[in-house]
């Protein structure tokens, strides 16, 4: 790591261990101990994850984190304060105090003489949202019509307090929900100095973090297809590294003798994804635009990225509302051997006779026929080469756990009343969480910082 005083030939080298909640941990464990970083950060939020979390939270004060949070810590916390490395993670979802206390307690049981930890809140908006009469922006419907069913609101925040909690020399930096380029801006910001509107900077920036924020995406993983895009070693993924300098250029790259590859295709796929108008990807911090950006293959497994650009922030935040939406009762069951897909199909026909027979109140339905219709649908399966293994699924949404139950067990009742060699029956019955979304006035939005720390062992 390039540690020189003069910021304006300062390269900060950033790790990316974790593309989503479940990810592997083994890549995280070979950034911290090979990658020679600056930073580590864990991207693990999706837009259900923290309404998920909240269900957990009310369940038991002391949860609403990451359930992968303890595991991470404990396999690269003490790697990390021993290198310098800081980590930046949003694994505190809806709870970022109680993950600050988690890792520092885990910091005891390491040993470690000091740790700081930053727990970042203020994303949790939903006394807001509740008093607010604020309209939902999917169907213009008010958040009052969510009733009971609401069960949090949680704004996306910026870089601002992240920037901060580094400043005041935190370790590791915990957040709830906030924007996913803003784990890897902040540490940008905080090292050379950015101006908080210089926006091309931040819209820079911003591009290394979408690059960086979905892990082994960009190293191999999701882009691998035999034989059109080979990829060596997904088994021992590499997760990657941006090597930044002042100006937010960058290179893509990842720890040597890692599995995976970094080229300009993957670079170039992970730049596109979930990106609706390259010219204006809206975060908290900047509206970024990437539509100028370049990406060159400057040797192997190394991507030089530039040309990203930006203009002023808006002057809303997004604010993801999650609420109790149905219950999806389930039950699937296979069918091998000649004639496997005409008995698969009459099972489903049983089914839905049955369903109707005893009353079963759903407001939606899908009958399929897994390996044949159940992704791409009936008229484009037709004409297809009968498989001689097909697995019939049921499944249902409702408004009671109740109902959703009796999908399932309808499906099963296949074993011994349905066609002839039906096996490997399962079912299942859970609530839905879904989400929705509004525009909120940032300033009715206030983050803030609370540390936990141990303290520095005495001389």
């Amino acid at each position: 790591m390039n540690r020189t005083t003069d910021p304006t030939q300062r390269v900060v080298r950033i790790g990316a261990g974790a593309g989503y909640s479940g990810d592997r941990i083994e890549p995280a464990a070979e950034l911290a101990e090979k990658g020679e970083l600056d930073y580590l950060i864990f991207e693990c939020l999706a837009e259900r994850t923290i309404a998920i979390g909240q269900q957990a939270r009310l369940a038991d004060p002391a949860k609403g984190y990451d359930p992968l949070l303890a595991e991470r810590m404990h396999a690269v916390l003490k790697t990390c304060v021993a290198k310098g490395i800081r980590i930046v993670t949003n694994m505190g979802a809806a709870n970022p105090q109680a993950a600050a206390r988690r890792i520092r307690e885990i910091g005891q049981e390491l040993g470690l003489p000091r740790l700081k930890v930053a727990a970042v809140t203020g994303d949790d908006v939903l006394h807001v949202v509740k008093d607010g009469g604020f309209s939902i922006e999917d169907n213009g419907q008010p958040v009052a019509s969510l009733g009971d069913k609401l069960i949090s609101a949680n704004a996306y925040l910026g870089i601002a307090p992240i920037v901060e909690a580094l400043q005041a020399g935190a370790d590791v930096v915990v957040t709830g929900r906030v924007a996913d380029p803003a784990l890897v801006l902040a540490p940008l910001v905080h090292e050379f100095g950015w101006a908080l509107d210089d926006w091309d900077k931040l819209g820079q920036g911003t591009l290394v973090g979408h690059l960086l924020e979905c892990a082994g995406q960009i190293t191999g993983g999701y882009f691998a297809d035999p034989g059109k895009k080979d990829v060596a070693g997904l088994a021992r993924l590499g997760f990657p590294i941006g090597e930044v300098s002042a100006d937010g250029s960058a290179v893509i790259t990842k720890v040597a003798g890692s599995g995976g590859r970094v080229s300009a295709q993957t670079c170039k796929e992970q730049l596109l994804y979930e990106l609706h108008d390259p010219r204006s990807y809206f975060t908290p911090d900047v509206v970024a635009d990437f539509s100028q950006a370049q990406i060159v293959e400057i040797g192997p497994d190394r991507v030089a990225v530039s040309g990203g650009r930006g203009r002023a922030r808006t002057a809303t935040l997004k604010t993801t509302l999650g609420y109790r939406d149905s219950f999806i009762g389930e039950g699937q069951i296979s069918y091998a051997g000649p004639g496997a897909q005409a008995r698969a199909q009459l099972a489903l026909d049983i089914v839905r006779e049955r369903l109707a027979l005893t009353g079963v109140q759903s407001e939606e339905l899908r009958f399929e026929l897994i390996g044949v219709n159940a992704i791409c649908g009936a008229a484009m399966s037709q004409g297809a080469a009968e498989p001689f293994e097909v697995r019939a699924r049921v499944a249902g949404r409702t408004a009671s756990m109740k109902e959703a139950v009796r999908i399932g067990n309808e499906v099963e009742t296949l074993y011994t009343n349905g066609p002839a060699g039906g096996g490997g029956a399962t079912k299942s019955a859970r609530e839905v969480v879904a989400v929705l979304s509004l525009l909120l006035p940032r300033e009715l939005v206030t983050p803030s910082i609370q540390f936990e720390e141990i303290a520095h062992a005495a001389a």
